[in-house]
């Protein structure tokens, strides 16, 4: 069993990457480690042309990112199940509409559905143990007020990113099994970095990247995963 292992910066993943390398334990899963850069445009373009160098069994985006839900702690750790890009709207008439609403792209244009880039490989979600909540993707990471106020009444989401979606429409437009990984770093709208929780939040991060990822190895050294079925 194949897996792509990406992630915007190498800072995110470094802890996993040490305890893979120094594992005792017999890995029946190769991971290939893919770091994109920041970014949608940066992620689209690495993760597109990773494919079609080898193609994986399974992609795993793991990263930090922001959170518009103050009752989940620094730290929390959750499994993205949808994904859409934010910012890919206009504010009209004091409300925002996404190019679906202003009709110039069809709101179940493949691989969009009703607008969102939903993962369908939900044994693999369940496989995580995480709470699966909805993402949004940004290239202006997310600050004013005012624009806060829409995405949280519009998307109704718990984290943003910069990279999510891009996973998300690659892999469905590429036929890939995949996940995304997010723990929360900040709260969205919050700039002083002297509240964020970087460090928490990679630790969190890189310990159910692990947890996952056994479990992934010991599954597939049993007999109970085949690739060949797209789980």
């Amino acid at each position: 069993m194949t897996c792509l292992l990406t992630a915007a910066t190498a800072r995110e993943i470094v802890p996993f990457l040490e305890h893979w390398k120094q594992s005792q334990k017999r890995n029946f899963i190769h991971i290939d480690v893919l770091i994109t850069g920041i970014g949608l445009t940066a992620a689209s373009h690495h993760i597109t042309r990773q494919l079609y160098i080898k193609r994986p069994d399974l992609v795993i985006q793991a990263g930090v990112g922001g959170c518009f839900n103050a009752k989940i702690s620094l730290g929390s750790v959750v499994v993205v199940k949808q994904e859409t890009i934010a910012d890919q709207s206009v504010i009209e008439m004091k409300k925002l509409k996404t190019l679906f609403d202003l009709k110039l792209v069809p709101h179940d244009q493949y691989p969009f559905k009703k607008g969102w880039l939903v993962n369908p490989y939900t044994d693999i979600l369940k496989k995580t143990q995480l709470k699966p909540v909805k993402g949004i993707s940004v290239n202006e990471i997310t600050t004013d007020k005012q624009k806060i106020k829409f995405y949280k009444n519009y998307f109704k989401p718990v984290v943003e990113s910069m990279e999510g979606a891009a996973l998300h429409y690659v892999c469905l437009m590429e036929n890939v099994p995949f996940v995304q990984l997010r723990s929360i770093s900040n709260y969205i709208g919050e700039r002083d970095k002297r509240k964020w929780d970087l460090q928490k939040s990679v630790a969190n991060l890189n310990d159910q990247l692990i947890r996952f990822v056994e479990t992934l190895n010991e599954q597939y050294s049993a007999g109970g995963i085949n690739p060949d079925d797209g789980y």
